[in-house]
């Protein structure tokens, strides 16, 4: 399996995920059009899918540029039709995708929005706005407890899994890790290695779900020195799962 990461707008990545041996291909969350078919021109394969996680404008806004000049599936979730551009393959928990020999489950992961799902091909791990590297997504349709439930299905998933997510924003989220668990050895040491990457503007993404349960505050809700930062913020705070990752969440808000 073949993986080309394509920058988009300001933050943004889609991935185009290549079969090595049929040579068929997708692409992940296309935000933009024109990068991705300029992408295409380059690589010798035979594109068959659009793969969206969620609907948000900023993972589906190249559908439209895409199909007018390439006749492939959108797949998105089920519940997302009228909502995605294009969508003809809605799909749902435990549904496969195939891309060439490749097969892709799908796992629904509400929270950020009601539709939001991921794709896991082998060990790689396409989970949209859902599990950022060293971050989460905001919590635009869904609930604390719906995020939370999401975030630890993923985790249920092997360490050695890459995360690959919809967006360039470790750097900021790690700033923010720091704040709430400062005395984390594995966190300190990955700020200082994100901010190298950064400022030769090389790309943080993917990481590892092992480095994510060790250093990424929202899979952090046992950690006792964050469960310590939410009750010194608000003593009221219970400190079950789903309350710490919902104080957490709401801190990084206004962070």
């Amino acid at each position: 399996m073949k993986i080309v990461q394509i920058p988009l707008l300001r933050d943004n990545y889609g991935y185009l995920i290549v079969c090595e041996k049929t040579k068929k291909a997708a692409v992940v969350d296309p935000s933009e059009a024109d990068p991705v078919l300029a992408r295409l021109e380059r690589e010798p394969v035979e594109f068959e899918a659009i793969l969206n996680t969620h609907h948000h404008r900023d993972h589906t806004g190249g559908n439209e540029g895409i199909l007018a000049k390439r006749q492939v599936e959108v797949y998105g979730h089920k519940s997302d039709h009228g909502r995605i551009p294009g969508l003809s393959r809605g799909v749902d928990e435990g549904d496969e995708v195939q891309v060439g020999e490749m097969r892709g489950k799908v796992f629904f992961i509400p929270g950020h929005t009601t539709g939001h799902i991921a794709y896991l091909f082998e060990n790689n791990l396409f989970c949209g706005d859902t599990l950022f590297t060293a971050g989460c997504g905001r919590l635009f349709e869904g609930t604390p407890e719906q995020m939370q439930v999401s975030l630890k299905k993923l985790m249920a998933l092997p360490d050695n899994t890459k995360v690959y997510c919809g967006h360039e924003y470790t750097e900021s989220n790690l700033r923010f890790a720091m704040s709430v668990e400062p005395k984390n050895p594995k966190l300190a040491s990955r700020f200082e290695r994100v901010q190298g990457l950064r400022a030769r503007g090389t790309p943080t993404v993917p990481s590892t779900l092992e480095e994510e349960k060790q250093t990424n505050p929202f899979l952090r809700w046992d950690s006792k020195e964050i469960q310590a930062h939410v009750k010194a913020a608000n003593p009221t705070t219970r400190l079950d799962p789903v309350s710490v990752f919902a104080a957490v969440r709401k801190m990084k808000d206004s962070f």
